[in-house]
């Protein structure tokens, strides 16, 4: 019963709290602000939209074509375009059930290409460790390249520079022991935990042992640079984002990126991340609004239309080739 109430409240919680962010965005503007948000989102340049939807759709290609070469070591080499229907199929009901897309993935990589679901889904695991791991390279990138700007935002909000500093000497103490605590513990729980952690390490080393390893770090950083990609197009279809460079749109796409874990697909959030990210260069709410908003209507459209078609396509595609 309990799991059962867990289970049920993660699935609610993320699409409560995103409906409420949509609202609290609405009753925090202006009618002026929203009739310009409105005519900004209207008005988009629909070439730089249809060219961000593209970049989106290649990464998705990329990341099937990928996951053949995590997969081709154990045995397998599912067909691309199984590959690609699955990806998609799983982004879309991700949109409705937070993680639900991991295990559709896996299932249906077991039902359609008879992989074990457990190998399916231990590389999907993999991948979202590659997956973190690169965007905590884009959070150094993005520090580094705007350092100033980025402790200033911080000092304006009560924040110091040794105060930061501070926060991270613990984390970095607080690691150091909790990595000793777990070596030398033998509790059962923390064992598990133990065993967890060391598969997901074998599982990121194990890319630079398979057959295709420059093959998949040429697919993982194309992946990324997509995202960035068609995250950087958008700024033009806002007038008062033409002008920002690639590091700080950068800033931006870190706080996107974040926001996207918090609630089902970014809803609500996202645009609100995006714009107190480009608020910080001095963009005006009402244009970072409309920046993010665009941003997200036009990739969370792509993932509804061509989720829902893979859906319905993905069956019939493998009843046909049988």
């Amino acid at each position: 019963m309990k799991k059962s109430i867990k289970k049920t409240l993660k699935t609610i919680l993320p699409i409560t709290l995103g409906v409420f962010l949509v609202w609290y965005s609405y009753h925090v503007t202006s009618p002026e602000d929203r009739k310009q948000i409105l005519f900004y989102i209207k008005e988009a340049d629909l070439f730089w939209v249809g060219i961000s939807v593209l970049m989106g759709i290649l990464s998705h290609v990329s990341r099937a074509i990928r996951w053949n070469y995590l997969l081709e070591p154990l045995g397998y080499k599912p067909k691309i375009a199984n590959n690609i229907l699955i990806i998609l199929t799983a982004y879309f009901a991700n949109l409705g059930i937070p993680r639900s897309g991991e295990i559709l993935r896996a299932t249906a990589l077991s039902t359609y290409e008879k992989v074990p679901f457990e190998k399916g889904f231990g590389t999907i695991v993999t991948e979202r460790v590659i997956d973190l791991i690169m965007l905590l390279l884009v959070v150094v990138i993005a520090f580094f390249l705007q350092t100033d700007i980025i402790l200033e935002f911080f000092k304006n909000r009560g924040f110091n520079l040794n105060s930061l500093l501070l926060l991270l000497g613990v984390g970095v103490v607080g690691s150091v022991l909790t990595f000793f605590l777990l070596k030398k513990t033998k509790h059962p729980f923390i064992n598990k935990i133990k065993s967890f952690l060391t598969g997901l390490l074998q599982g990121v080393l194990s890319i630079f042992k398979m057959k295709h390893k420059w093959a998949f770090l040429a697919h993982t950083f194309f992946i990324w640079a997509v995202y960035i990609g068609m995250f950087w197009v958008i700024k033009y279809t806002v007038p008062e984002t033409i002008a920002l460079t690639t590091s700080q749109l950068l800033v931006a796409f870190v706080f996107g990126a974040f926001a996207m874990t918090a609630t089902n697909g970014g809803i609500g959030l996202y645009p609100i991340a995006v714009s107190s990210a480009l608020a910080i260069f001095g963009i005006s709410s009402t244009s970072g609004d409309a920046f993010g908003w665009i941003m997200w209507i036009s990739q969370t459209l792509m993932i509804v239309v061509f989720g829902a078609i893979s859906f319905l396509v993905l069956p019939l595609w493998n009843r046909n080739n049988q």
